[in-house]
């Protein structure tokens, strides 16, 4: 087998990389050395990496729709390069069609996978077949004259590959007899495995080329080879961000050897470069020991990377690179020991290089912390690096624009402080310490029991020893406890009444408590226990309780709303559009209106629309596009965003601060509109509109149902003011009123989890401290401005559960994360009651038994660490949360199976009490659900909540031994989890050791193998198989957007971004200051989204905050 090397990556805007994670792994074990790209990426990058790297194919999963046009984007990319020779293959699931992929296969895509695939050759089965695909010989081709490159390089970078791939390959004996003679920096990046040298590397890079634009930098990024198989990682291009630039060339190098840290081809690759006129290089090495100075040959400035974990101070004597090296890095500066650190290398450094301690000369030793964007360590470091390249070389590099605010006995404040980084052992320490005290309660309530029975036997009544033993008992006994028994009485003989009066609001309301079934049964909607024994009586109030009591385990409110249903239904599809068509659909009927929004890949990735085919094909697939504040007054258009009955949930969460500044603005001009039909103001407004657009054509709405009378069907609220804001057109104080009473009483949520997206979707677009920070200031303006009703964070576990993880890991995940940003708030200094009711909860539901507990477990958990462990008021005591059925249950054989599925995990929610609820359709497995398919969702939940006897009993659960004892065993599996994840340094500390993701990859692997080889049987997949059965997905009715409709949507934005050019520049300045002073952005943002679009404003942060740097 020839040495063969693969590029892995997902689509551009695509977060599913679990499937490329295994595969990519099946090929390491098999001797192919993987360049892992990551999720997200562009076919440019894709293309130009390729090149760069040299590989022999390139894997690629795309499952957000666009696919036709991105595989045929990165062919055509390839082929115009000159190189045809790159084989690609590809897999997406079901979301890619039969005819699809043929289609594909027939223009040059060597292989898409389908998952009948999958069942026929199994995973290994593909890997051999990819690894045939590539196996073959790279050839030099110096002499062959190569077409112009589609995109820009200051140095072609395709004969240096290639060169470089017959040096590694042994291929070539041209060697240079003696060495060039120009002048270049050559530096040295080496360390300690995990001490984050790509990401140094990376922010090194990024100041190099801010300081000195019109330089060129290569990079050689080294990673050691298996020794048993030979294949390897080279996950260094991960990592780095600042290397999509026109003046950087990146090649990873496997040392193809044992005990090396160096490729052996490193000599001849330094000169090709040099050769080539890169004006620097960077050799970055593999984990070395303490012992490993081999960098300091091939480099002229040797920078050695380290973390404060070294041990003893004695350990720093054994490093040898602390004798050679011209700068130290302590990186992951903020870890505990950090400044401890700093000083005991100093001292080191110091005796290594005899520099006595009354010479006062500053070290080349920096504490940096490489993951923060605006870093002071690194820009000190970069600065630094500066003085000693023109030193050592005399040649100038620019030193940053800027002074850094570094000092070395300063660390940045952490997210979490050090002081409360054991949060979640405190919390495992509070439930175990109730539920020690329940049961103790238990016992003294028990014996208190047996004595008053004994008491009411006529001889022992008076008997003194049982009396004295009665009292001590009874003064044992909690004071509180012990009034919940004498209170079960008459509370248990309440809820077995007709009915029960209850106050709502200062109103006394008579609530049913029983209904009358066909056949005459009256049954009680509320069960209560028939116990007799106290013991059992106070286990059960301090464990479950009735609904709307604490510990809230059988749910939160005492009895369900009669008129709503916990119906949540998501839709996005096309345009604006042709959503508000979907959402008016689904709303048809309904008392409440309760809608959810999935948004295209595009807008999930704070993208603004363009034609670039990659983009392109994505536009309104698998979701609605929305890059300006008039895409969301169409999509929202119609429905009263200002009623108590309307709900609207969004999921989004890398850009959400941006979409939910849409969404406020959109509520309040409709509010807007309002007032101006009530006050008659439309002649003068409409005045004050056309002096606005100065002759410009006003954005209109595009009726996408043709087959309705618009009228018919929409209301035209949203639209009249569609091209401008509610401030232009109204007086500022009755504007700023109407603003307010929006933000008090508006209702929905907003998902804006980036915890759980750095663990498992990956739609986090922002640096993870910067997009905290935005998440910190929302949350401070909720505060401030009084914003009730909304939920400004879904902590999701959903997206958990789709990337592979079990039910007990995404409930102890979720829970973690929520916990966290409870930490976090309460640092930023937000009192814990001010923000707690702004927090919800989203789970998915799959046909594992866990599932039917996960809200009862969640419910449990959150009210006993809120009251006794944070010590929060009775609403922030209470857990609300959102189910979705099971995306991964969905499948494209035997489709129409899909919907028994559905209901049954349907079942588990509703019976489980959840707080809202959305049943996927059954054709979700291949395509954005159909009316119908959607309607047949919509139908399983009507059906249990209207047709189902049983579900009118609202605590079903209760009093079943299999329910109370899952309750227990996943509480504690929960607890055993927050201990491990504590024992990582909480949520942040864990996931810098990518302990979250690495789990649900485990998990998600285990489930899949089990699958295969039919352990987990699945119905009309792996068992139960029609003979005979072809794929139905070709026959189903599928959803495209049109390219009308993408079009439509990058003609609006060009018309909107031209209508308010002036105002959106000084507003994006303003969003930088604003983010430069450390000042609240989503305040500006408020005003910013008025005339900026999604992709302008996420650009201008970028700026400012940072890209997010990918794991593996």
């Amino acid at each position: 087998m020839n040495n063969i090397r693969i590029l892995t990556s997902t689509s551009l805007f695509d977060g599913h990389d679990a499937s490329i994670n295994i595969m990519r792994r099946v090929l390491q074990e098999k001797g192919v050395e993987i360049i892992h790209f990551g999720h997200n990426r562009s076919a440019k990058e894709i293309v130009a990496a390729a090149i760069e790297e040299d590989v022999q194919g390139i894997a690629i999963t795309s499952y957000q729709g666009g696919h036709i046009e991105f595989f045929t984007y990165v062919r055509k990319l390839l082929n115009e390069a000159g190189y045809q020779h790159i084989k690609i293959v590809g897999g997406g699931g079901g979301t890619i069609l039969p005819k699809e992929a043929a289609y594909l296969e027939k223009i040059g895509i060597s292989k898409i996978y389908l998952p009948e695939d999958g069942l026929k050759l199994g995973i290994e089965g593909m890997i051999d077949q990819v690894i045939q695909f590539c196996d073959y010989t790279l050839k030099d081709f110096s002499q062959k004259k190569l077409p112009k490159l589609s995109f820009s390089k200051k140095i072609d970078p395709r004969q240096i590959s290639r060169a470089i791939t017959l040096l590694q390959n042994k291929s070539t004996t041209k060697k240079s007899t003696q060495k060039t003679k120009k002048n270049i920096p050559i530096i040295g990046l080496t360390g300690t495995g995990g001490a984050g040298k790509s990401t140094l590397c990376d922010r090194l890079i990024q100041y190099f080329l801010l300081a000195n634009p019109s330089k060129t930098i290569a990079i050689i990024s080294v990673d050691p080879s298996k020794r048993k198989t030979g294949g390897a990682l080279l996950g260094d291009r991960i990592r780095m961000n600042a290397i999509d630039h026109p003046n950087v060339f990146m090649r990873s190098l496997a040392t193809r050897s044992d005990n090396n840290t160096i490729a052996h081809s490193m000599d001849a690759v330094i000169e090709l470069l040099i050769e080539a006129g890169y004006n620097a290089i960077i050799i970055e090495t593999s984990g070395v020991g303490q012992n490993d100075a081999t960098i300091i040959d091939y480099v002229s400035i040797p920078i050695y990377v380290m973390t404060p974990e070294f041990g003893a101070p004695t350990q720093l004597e054994k490093i040898n690179m602390i004798d050679y090296a011209k700068i130290i890095a302590i990186n992951k500066f903020d870890r505990a020991g950090g400044l401890d650190a700093v000083r005991d290398v100093c001292k080191q450094y110091r005796r290594s290089h005899h520099i006595w301690e009354n010479q006062k000369k500053s070290l080349p030793v920096f504490g940096t912390i490489a993951s923060h964007f605006s870093d002071p360590g690194m820009q000190a470091m970069y600065n630094a690096l500066a003085d000693i390249v023109y030193q050592t070389h005399k040649i100038n590099w620019n030193l940053l624009p800027w002074e850094p605010k570094y000092h070395e006995n300063e660390v940045t404040a952490p997210t979490i402080p050090n002081k409360r980084n054991n949060y979640l052992a405190e919390i495992v320490a509070t439930i175990q310490k109730n539920n020690q005290w329940i049961e103790e309660q238990k016992n003294i309530a028990s014996k208190w029991y047996c004595f008053q029975e004994v008491l009411k036997e006529p001889s022992l009544k008076e008997d003194k020893k049982i009396l004295k033993a009665n009292q001590l008992i009874e003064q044992s006994i909690d004071k509180e406890v012990k009034q919940l028994i004498i209170d079960w009485p008459a509370k248990s003989a309440a809820y077995k009444k007709p009915f029960l009066e209850i106050d709502q609001k200062g109103k006394k309301l008579k609530q049913a408590l029983s209904f009358e079934t066909p056949s005459g049964t009256v049954i009680q909607k509320i069960q209560v226990p028939s116990f007799k024994d106290w013991g059992d009586i106070v286990q059960w109030h301090l464990k479950e309780n009735l609904p709307g009591y604490f510990p809230y385990t059988a749910g939160v409110f005492k009895f369900k709303k009669g008129n709503e249903d916990p119906t949540r239904m998501f839709a996005g599809e096309g345009c604006p559009e042709r959503t508000n068509a979907r959402f008016h659909f689904l709303s048809k009927g309904q008392d409440a209106i309760r809608l959810s929004t999935a948004f295209d890949s595009v807008t999930l990735y704070g993208h603004d629309p363009e034609k670039r085919l990659d983009v392109y094909g994505k536009i309104g697939n698998a979701g609605v596009n929305v890059a300006t504040i008039d895409d969301a007054k169409k999509l929202y258009s119609g429905i009263d965003l200002n009623s108590p009955s309307t709900s609207v949930s969004m999921t989004i969460n890398g850009p959400a601060p941006i979409l939910m500044a849409q969404f406020f603005n959109t509520a309040i001009d409709q509010a807007c509109e309002k007032y101006i039909t009530a006050n008659k103001l439309w002649p003068s407004v409409r005045k004050k509109m056309k002096l606005l657009f100065k002759g410009a054509t006003p954005p209109e709405y595009f009726n996408v149902n043709k087959s309705l009378n618009f009228k018919d069907w929409h209301n035209g609220l949203g639209l009249q003011l569609l091209g401008v804001s509610g401030d232009q057109v109204l007086e500022p104080t009755v504007y700023n009123k109407i603003k307010q009473e929006v933000l008090n009483n508006v209702r929905g949520t907003l998902q804006a989890d980036i915890l759980k997206e750095d663990q498992a979707q990956n739609t986090c677009i922002f640096s993870t401290d910067f997009a905290l920070k935005m998440m910190g200031d929302v949350q401070a303006y909720f505060a401030e401005n009084k914003v009730k009703h909304f939920y400004s964070i879904s902590i999701s576990g959903y997206h958990i559960a789709e990337a592979g993880a079990n039910p007990i890991t995404q409930l102890a995940f979720t829970l973690a994360n929520g916990f966290t940003y409870v930490e976090y708030f309460m640092n930023r200094g937000l009192a814990i009651d001010d923000f707690l009711p702004n927090l919800s909860f989203f789970f998915s539901n799959g046909m594992d038994p866990e599932y039917a507990v996960i809200g009862r477990v969640a419910r449990r958990i959150w009210a006993n660490t809120m009251k006794y462990k944070y010590h929060a008021n009775e609403r922030s005591q209470k857990l609300k949360y959102h189910i979705q059925t099971s995306g991964r249950s969905l499948h494209a054989q035997e489709i129409d199976f899909n919907d028994i599925r559905t209901t049954l995990q349907a079942l588990y929610a509703i019976y489980d009490q959840c707080n809202s609820l959305h049943t996927n359709a059954y054709d979700e497995a291949i395509t954005t659900p159909t009316e119908e398919s959607v309607r047949r969702a919509l139908a399983i939940q009507l059906i249990i909540n209207k047709e189902l006897g049983t579900t009118k009993v609202e605590n079903f659960q209760q009093g079943s031994f299999l329910i109370t004892e899952l309750t227990d065993l996943v509480e504690e599996a929960v607890m055993q989890e927050f201990e491990r994840i504590n024992n990582r340094g909480g949520v942040l500390g864990a996931m810098e050791r990518m302990y979250q993701r690495t789990k649900i990859q485990e998990e998600s692997l285990h489930y899949e193998t089990k699958k295969h080889t039919g352990e987990i049987p699945i119905i009309g997949v792996n068992s139960f198989v029609q003979p005979q059965a072809k794929n139905n997905a070709d026959q189903q009715a599928i959803f495209r957007s049109s390219s009308t409709e993408q079009n439509t949507q990058i003609s609006n934005l060009a018309s909107f971004q031209k209508r308010n050019k002036k105002l959106s520049a000084s507003y994006l300045k303003k969003l930088q200051n604003t983010a430069l002073l450390n000042e609240n952005i989503f305040t500006v943002l408020m005003e910013a989204v008025k005339y900026c679009s999604l992709g302008e404003i996420s650009n201008t942060l970028y700026q400012v905050g940072g890209k997010y740097s990918r794991n593996l």
